[in-house]
């Protein structure tokens, strides 16, 4: 393993959380408020200075038989924190976003009734009535230049939707793609050391990490049980967080890390969601009879165990040899896989989320444990973290508790790329805490003197 400190404390970030939930009208149950304890919430969180801007969602059939069956096994269940609007609200910024309606679509798509946090529901109707700021879409920044000492960005190169190149000048250049396509500009920019892990040295490409998710799917009688699986929203669900971190004893279990767990079935897409129990016909009139008799009263978690997912020495990021896309650059590779340690955690907590499922009066319960090698086919999560990371040595990060790259401290690098390993979280609250944390020392301290904030 090469895990390593992300080298800020949850104390430096915790008012830049608040931000970013306020931001996005974040709705959820408040666990630790300035250290008291609260029920109905999240009894392992860290101390919060206020409840989240909104109360929680209402929740579904299914989640709330999950969260009954959790309690009566001696587990704190709490409502899944959401971007999606329990009431209507008005952000500190002054946009408006609606109610949601319990659609069931947004997860994987945008809303048009302005009820999930997204840029153009958040921020964006605020930037563009600003004088000083300008946008371009449909572009693709394909590097960033750097001068001939290579230790300053003078802007990026991007194409258009015509396909000619432009030149954009700059005297700060904040990078906010996604994780591989961060990992890929710097190494096409060359900026950075990049990582090689014969020798363990180098740093763009280095920890990169994924999550080690799973699921158990609940077959119920079908006469007693109706979950209307279609009315959902984006991230609703109950869990627990009795298995994540080191919430528990891990002496006697041979594995470090944990994850949360829950019912947080997100919407019944009628292609998607068609488990059968095991044994029926893959195809043809059974297989049909089977998804009509089972879509209502199967409990079918979209992810029901988020794992984490820790960084090792073998697992990373680099400039494929072979492919290229559509400008001829080189694809990003990801040389990655399971190891035991993630595959006996998966397991475990596998077992015991299905525990729940058949508690909460499943006739059947159906574990899909990760086992083997990694599989990029089956879904599991987009959230990729690592191969730019924050920390304290420049010899093993890319950037500084800033993010802030080292070796051209004009340049910083916004997003999950700078987690050194996944914990067992989504990545999205912290993202939004480190980008506020990076954009008030940019404004209280590097626009003053522009330099490294942290001197090697």
């Amino acid at each position: 393993m090469t895990i390593q400190d992300f080298g800020v404390t949850y104390d430096d970030l915790e008012p830049h959380y608040d931000q970013f939930e306020y931001l996005c009208g974040t709705s959820g149950a408040a666990g630790n408020l300035k250290g008291q304890i609260l029920e109905g919430g999240n009894p392992f969180e860290g101390p919060r200075s206020r409840p989240y801007p909104n109360p929680p969602q209402a929740q579904p059939f299914s989640h709330t038989l999950f969260a009954k069956a959790a309690r009566e096994l001696g587990y704190k269940p709490f409502p899944q924190p959401s971007g999606n609007m329990s009431q209507a609200y008005v952000n500190p910024l002054g946009v408006r976003l609606g109610p949601c309606t319990y659609c069931g679509f947004c997860e994987w798509f945008g809303c048009g009734n302005y009820s999930k946090a997204s840029p153009q529901t958040t921020i964006l109707p605020v930037l563009v009535r600003k004088s000083n700021f300008s946008y371009r879409t449909e572009c693709e920044v394909t590097r960033i230049n750097v001068d001939g000492s290579g230790k300053r960005a003078t802007g990026v190169t991007f194409v258009d939707t015509s396909g000619e190149e432009w030149e954009q000048p700059a005297d700060l250049v904040i990078l906010a793609a996604f994780t591989v396509f961060n990992v890929q500009l710097l190494l096409m920019s060359g900026i950075g050391k990049p990582y090689d892990p014969v020798a363990n040295q180098g740093v763009i490409g280095r920890n990169f990490t994924h999550q080690t998710i799973s699921d158990a799917i609940g077959f119920f009688d079908k006469e007693k049980f109706n979950f209307n699986p279609f009315i959902a929203s984006g991230s609703i669900g109950m869990i627990i967080d009795e298995f994540n971190g080191d919430n528990f004893d891990h002496g006697p279990l041979g594995f470090v890390g944990g994850g949360y767990m829950g019912q947080v079935q997100t919407g019944g897409r009628p292609i998607q969601t068609t488990h059968v129990p095991p044994g029926t016909p893959r195809w043809g009139a059974k297989w049909k009879s089977a998804v009509r008799d089972n879509y209502l009263s199967t409990v079918t978690p979209g992810t029901g165990v988020h794992g984490s997912f820790y960084s090792y020495r073998d697992v990373y990021l680099d400039l494929d040899p072979l492919y290229r896309d559509r400008f001829g650059r080189p694809l990003m590779r990801m040389t990655i896989d399971f190891h035991d340690n993630e595959l006996k955690q998966n397991a475990y907590l596998t077992d015991k989320f299905a525990e729940i499922i058949k508690a909460m009066g499943a006739n059947q319960v159906v574990k899909q444990t990760r086992t083997g090698h990694y599989d990029v086919t089956d879904y599991q999560t987009t959230h990729l973290c690592g191969g730019a990371i924050m920390g304290t040595d420049p010899t093993t990060s890319a950037l500084n508790r800033y993010l802030q790259m080292w070796d051209v401290p004009n340049l910083f690098v916004m997003g999950a790329s700078a987690f050194p390993q996944n914990a067992g979280y989504n990545p999205t609250g912290t993202v939004g805490a480190l980008a506020y944390w990076s954009a008030e020392a940019i404004r209280t301290q590097y626009l003053k003197n522009p330099g490294p904030l942290v001197h090697a």
